[in-house]
């Protein structure tokens, strides 16, 4: 099954794909690593980013979407661009999307401890997050 992992940061959806079939984990490559919302914020804004975003999914036919949630308030609180285009995101018809929290993912990455070290995943350090939100989601079942 393949999963996306999603963090949301600022007025970008920084993503990573995660395969996991017959126990054999790969990270298929990806045309893009994060899609950027204009800084217009209008309502065609969010449907042009919803309809990037949908269409990245169906080209690559992802089963699953995890999203790492954030704090509402507080210290690590998200910003209302995101809180955006989670919803954007969510709202996409026919897209089965989760969200994780940051104690969840912990808690699957303590109990299931990554195989490899994230150096040597090739992928680029802002993905971190999204790729430990994608491999707690398939920990998870």
């Amino acid at each position: 099954m393949r999963i996306c992992g999603v963090d949301l940061a600022g007025s970008e959806a920084v993503i990573c794909l995660l395969d996991l079939d017959k126990g054999q984990f790969t990270l298929p490559d990806c045309r893009v690593r994060k899609l950027t919302l204009v800084k217009g914020h209008a309502a065609e804004d969010l449907r042009q980013f919803q309809f990037e975003f949908a269409k990245l999914m169906s080209d690559y036919s992802v089963a699953k979407v995890v999203i790492r949630e954030r704090a509402p308030k507080g210290k690590f609180a998200g910003g209302a661009i995101s809180f955006k285009l989670e919803s954007a995101i969510q709202l996409i018809a026919d897209l089965d999307v989760t969200l994780l929290s940051p104690s969840q993912i912990k808690s699957a990455l303590s109990d299931n401890p990554l195989p490899i070290t994230f150096a040597d995943t090739g992928l680029k350090v802002f993905q971190e997050v999204a790729f430990k939100a994608a491999y707690a989601a398939h920990r998870l079942g």
